[in-house]
């Protein structure tokens, strides 16, 4: 893995030199992602400079370092990622071509592909994960793509707010703000979509001006003619099928999937340095491992953290896991303490507020997966893909919700919202059969607003939200746009459930587990990759009815059906035969013991005040409700802490 970044500015504002101290600081501050290399390239003409950090994978020697020509000289490339097919599209040039190959990396493969098949033709060919910019030397274009499911990041935008003649873009923010024309002043409306999902979403950064490429697509920028030009290669609404396919037998589509699976792992484990794999224990994670080890002659490097206290460790079901399938297991019992002191790093790690505390637990796998591999394999995006979220046994019960005439299901909701969730749970202990339900307040108030919803899109957006009304917290008001893919037309006829297994995938995947991720695991220069994430695998999953992903057996529900049905030849059953647990650590107890004083000074009146991003009284009101234990806000109260540690290092640096 690797990071990329550069500019251009056609009013010449800098010198020969200035440019050169500029993008060599900006690239700089992408080390962590390719320590191993700094490359720089200029076209002084355009005021266009091209950097790049390298972290050694494939052909680990000075041939593989970035930036990188083409043979013919045509286009320079920077690229951040792999391609997995690589040395398959290469095949295809040499029928035709003889060129010189200087190196066997995917990103001289990729470069030269662009001088035979063209950029987006040469993406649909590709199997993998990337963002990279390219310039056209003959006609002066440059070119921004991502990956189809934005496993890699992007960011870019105008120096001048707007000003087209001034670009920059980069893997993260952190090297665009050294950038002397970068302005950092915050985006009210995404931090209102932040405050509600607990990331930033959609296309905008938490900075006016700066956006994220969307997966999938191309950014031209031609210079010549001062024109730019958006383009998608590849998307869910264009290339996942709508219509189920009928096959012979389960058995053929159980050997079908086990197949892509296969090839989609076997090509993931092409490196030229060490690589292993995590292993959480769940199903996802298991799958990947065992036929990781299944295809290896060697044990597999796999890697669990469990923690001290039992409620939230795991670690156990994964070192049985492990001994089971013969991998060369490293395990990490990690001390309260030291995940708490994990939090004070996060803000640089992430560079956007980002609330998923999951977050915590992914960085210490990572730091303790480097110590012995450079790759690491992972089970994400299997959730989406085969209904394996809680939030999507809901769907079931919203159905009987919505028998219910609306106007009805309006004022019911009205009425359970006007009491306080503190009283909701009062009221649980006068009744014997609820007086065990935790959290009994919250969940009353979640189908409050499931009541409320009027379709099935509303309904998910309610399910996922954090504060529901952000504008309750927000001292500026905004209606900002809701950059939550709504599903086109073209999907119309997919059940529910798998509206949300879609929405999950053009939503939540990209902007929070693959945020989670990469940053997490680049902060500690390791690559990460992903199986379940190739185009290939997703669309044939895609064509099949909802019946392989999940089953009823009387009233009790089997997720992950196919998945498992490749699992269980590996692994036994009998270790998957618990409740599922998510990557969870003990914020709520946290908060009030300790992170107590932490979380005062961060939500200090004067100091809320001072920044006039935040109304005070709201939070100060729910912050004392949680320290009573009358009641669990620590959602609320998480996500607006970890804003508050981020505006802290945003103001710092």
């Amino acid at each position: 893995m690797c990071g990329i970044v550069g500019f251009y500015d056609l009013k010449s504002s800098f010198d020969e030199v200035q440019r050169e101290t500029c993008l060599k600081k900006m690239t700089e501050q992408l080390s962590h992602r390719g320590p191993d290399n700094l490359g720089m390239w200029f076209d002084n003409k355009f005021g266009l400079g091209l950097g790049h950090t390298r972290l050694s994978i494939l052909d680990t020697s000075d041939f593989g370092n970035q930036p990188m020509s083409s043979h013919s000289g045509r286009y320079v490339l920077i690229f951040n990622g792999e391609i997995y097919n690589h040395l398959e599209i290469r095949n295809s040039i040499l029928k035709k071509n003889k060129i010189p190959w200087k190196s066997s990396s995917d990103t001289e493969t990729l470069v030269n592909c662009f001088d035979f098949f063209g950029i987006k033709k040469t993406l649909q060919m590709s199997v993998g994960m990337f963002a990279f910019a390219v310039w056209d030397t003959k006609d002066k274009i440059l070119t921004l793509g991502r990956d189809r499911f934005g496993e890699k990041p992007l960011y870019y935008g105008y120096n001048y707010l707007g000003d087209p003649s001034s670009f920059f873009f980069s893997s993260e923010l952190k090297a665009l703000k050294v950038h002397p024309n970068f302005r950092s002043k915050i985006d009210i409306n995404s931090l209102n979509l932040y405050l509600n999902f607990n990331n930033v979403t959609g296309t905008n950064s938490i900075y006016e001006g700066i956006k994220k490429l969307k997966p999938g697509s191309l950014l031209s920028l031609d210079l010549k003619r001062n024109k730019q030009t958006e383009e998608i290669y590849w998307s869910h609404d264009n290339d996942l099928p709508t219509n189920k396919t009928s096959y012979k037998s389960e058995a053929d589509v159980v050997n079908i999937f086990e197949g892509l699976l296969e090839k989609s792992i076997n090509n993931q484990m092409i490196s030229d340095v060490p690589l292993g794999g995590f292993l959480s224990g769940g199903i996802d994670s298991s799958t990947i491992v065992a036929l990781m080890q299944k295809n290896s002659s060697d044990p597999i490097k796999s890697f669990t953290i469990g923690f001290e206290s039992e409620e939230h460790d795991e670690s156990v079901h994964s070192r049985k896991i492990a001994n089971y399938l013969g991998t060369d297991h490293k395990e990490v019992i990690v001390t309260h303490n030291e995940a708490r002191d994990v939090i004070p790093i996060l803000p640089s790690i992430y560079d956007e507020p980002f609330a998923d505390s999951s977050q915590i637990p992914t960085f210490l796998v990572s730091k303790i997966a480097k110590e012995k591999v450079c790759v690491a394999l992972s089970g994400d995006g299997g959730d989406e893909l085969f209904c394996g979220y809680n939030r999507y046994n809901f769907v079931e019960k919203w159905k009987r919700f919505n028998s219910i005439p609306y106007p009805i299901r309006l004022t019911i909701s009205k009425i359970l919202l006007s009491i306080s969730r503190e009283n909701l749970s009062l009221f649980k202990n006068f009744v014997p059969n609820i007086n065990n339900i935790e959290n009994f307040g919250d969940k009353i108030h979640k189908g409050a607003y499931a009541l409320n919803s009027r379709n099935i899109y509303d309904l998910y957006i309610s399910l996922i939200s954090y504060w529901k009304n952000p504008n309750e917290v927000i001292l500026e008001q905004s209606n900002p746009v809701n950059y939550l893919n709504k599903l086109s037309s073209k999907f119309k006829n997919l059940l529910d459930e798998e509206k949300f297994m879609l929405l999950d995938s053009l939503n939540y995947l990209v902007d929070d587990i693959l945020v989670k991720v990469d940053r997490a695991a680049m902060s500690v220069s390791l690559e990460t990759r992903m199986p379940f994430l190739d185009h290939n695998l997703q669309e044939f999953v895609w064509s099949l009815p909802q019946s392989f992903k999940v089953r009823r057996q009387g009233a009790k529900r089997l997720d992950k059906w196919l998945l498992k049905k490749i699992l269980y030849k590996y692994v036994p059953q009998k270790f998957f035969e618990r409740p599922k647990k998510g990557f969870e650590i003990p914020i709520n107890e946290w908060l009030k013991g300790p992170l107590k004083e932490w979380a005062n000074d961060l939500l200090d009146e004067r100091k809320i005040k001072d920044q006039g991003y935040f109304n005070h009284k709201i939070i100060n009101k729910y912050w004392k409700k949680h320290l009573s234990g009358k009641i669990d806000y620590k959602s609320e109260i998480w996500t607006i802490l970890m804003f508050q540690a981020w505006l802290e290092n945003d103001i710092k640096n």
